[in-house]
């Protein structure tokens, strides 16, 4: 048990996300750590004495209900004990879920049970990652439009979670029974006093989860105040995006809350020899970033994900992929492996197709791929020496890094919002402090991977 108090634990539901939550603390003034695994307390109050914030990374974005009962509640009922003023589970600023993969609902239900608060906070829009929820729906800013999310390019057509509703009450009550009420934009106008007097009245027939639009700054500053102010009552477990972390981070800064005076700015990158990038996302974003970084110095190998999910095929696939990464990096090359060019490559396709030969339902892809994938980047980590990693995918980073025996990172330096670069925290000597990027598919400027590398 820990000897002091924390202000704010996190359970990620994959890695990239859960990288970007940790990177709202980090610039908000508190030291945060995030764990890969379930902090011991040798971890806690010998390693990391003077941490104000934890995160505990792990993949249930992918799980099923079923396997959050089994894996995700004792997760959850181990963050409990931890003394914590706040204890927030991460989603994505996206809310990828459904009612059998990456359930919020069920997360939902499961923290009536473990935490019995008397509603539950939910939190989605995060305005730095130009999302936004405006009377209850959901909009994604993509470039120079903004799109509500059943009609976003990516999420619309997602291959395992696609989001086919905007209204987030409507598509989280396909997941839950739980009574909702919603605190809207116009509930969050005026004073204090008068938000605070509109959050009584959104409550007083004790709903379970209370919906906060968030459009702009301001919001999320008025959100952090009432979240901050609620935990302090007791009401400590929410819901939400790293919307939650801006909006305490907010709070923090303007009433001196965090031990690190001054808001965190970008540092300069240190300088890396090479990197290696290993991406199995199909967003366009990433799409656009791999396209960029090969016409930029970057050299790439398309890794067949349709084999890495067979049995039968994948060793020989992995073993033609570590084949010619070998030569590319022994002569100081930067180096992307990638299993797709955004939402319309063959490879989705014949990946599905290949799952449905093997009996295997859809949503395995992401544990499949990202772990044969892990092995192979651990693979050249070793062989080649490389001390930068770049992993693209939030569907499938959790189960690359399993295979990286990290204990825990924390943040070196942004690089763009959402997609931090990291220590590597292990017991492995040739891992122990490499440095790490977990991006998820829809974060990050076209020049991302030059970004990470620092070549301009």
């Amino acid at each position: 048990m820990m000897n002091r108090r924390l202000k704010v634990s996190f359970y990620g539901d994959d890695f990239t996300g859960s990288t970007d939550a940790m990177e709202a603390l980090t610039l908000s003034g508190l030291r945060t750590v995030l764990f890969l695994r379930l902090p011991s307390s040798r971890w806690l109050d010998e390693t990391f004495p003077d941490l104000e914030a934890i995160g505990l990374a792990g993949t249930s974005r992918q799980m099923s209900p079923e396997e959050m009962e089994r894996d995700l509640r004792p997760a959850l009922a181990r963050l409990a004990e931890i003394p914590s003023t706040v204890v927030h589970y991460k989603v994505c600023s996206t809310f990828d879920s459904s009612p059998q993969v990456g359930s919020i609902g069920k997360v939902i239900d499961m923290g009536k049970d473990i935490f019995r608060p008397g509603y539950i906070p939910l939190v989605v829009g995060v305005p730095p990652l130009k999302r936004y929820t405006v009377f209850g729906n959901h909009f994604v800013r993509v470039g120079e439009e903004t799109y509500r999310l059943d009609r976003h390019p990516t999420m619309s057509r997602h291959p395992i979670t696609p989001m086919d509703e905007a209204d987030l009450r409507l598509h989280l009550g396909r997941q839950t029974n739980s009574r909702m009420a919603l605190m809207d934009v116009l509930d969050l106008a005026g004073d204090m006093e008068e938000v605070r007097k509109r959050l009584r009245e959104r409550t007083a027939d004790n709903p379970d989860v209370v919906l906060f639009d968030v459009l702009d700054d301001e919001h999320l500053l008025k959100i952090g105040q009432l979240l901050w102010e609620e935990a302090r009552n007791g009401q400590r477990f929410i819901v939400g995006s790293s919307g939650v972390e801006y909006a305490l981070g907010a709070w923090f800064q303007q009433t001196g809350g965090a031990s690190r005076a001054e808001k965190k700015g970008p540092s300069p990158l240190p300088d890396a020899r090479q990197i290696l990038v290993a991406s199995a996302s199909c967003s366009p974003v990433t799409r656009r970033q791999i396209e960029w970084a090969l016409a930029n110095g970057f050299a790439g190998i398309r890794v067949p994900a349709e084999q890495l999910v067979d049995p039968g095929e994948r060793d020989k696939a992995l073993e033609q992929c570590y084949r010619e990464a070998v030569p590319i990096l022994e002569k100081g090359g930067s180096l992307i492996l990638y299993t797709a060019l955004g939402p319309d490559d063959p490879s989705l396709e014949r990946t599905r197709e290949r799952l449905r030969s093997l009996g295997l339902p859809h949503y395995e892809s992401g544990k499949l791929i990202g772990t044969q994938l892990g092995m192979l980047t651990r693979r050249l980590l070793k062989e080649a020496g490389i001390r930068r990693l770049v992993v693209a995918g939030g569907d499938t980073a959790g189960y690359l890094t399993q295979q990286l025996d990290i204990i825990a990172l924390e943040i070196i330096s942004p690089v763009d919002p959402g997609g931090p670069l990291c220590r590597v925290y292990s017991g492995l000597p040739d891992l122990d402090g490499l440095e790490i990027a977990l991006k998820g598919g829809q974060v990050g400027q076209e020049d991302y991977f030059a970004k990470a590398l620092h070549l301009r």
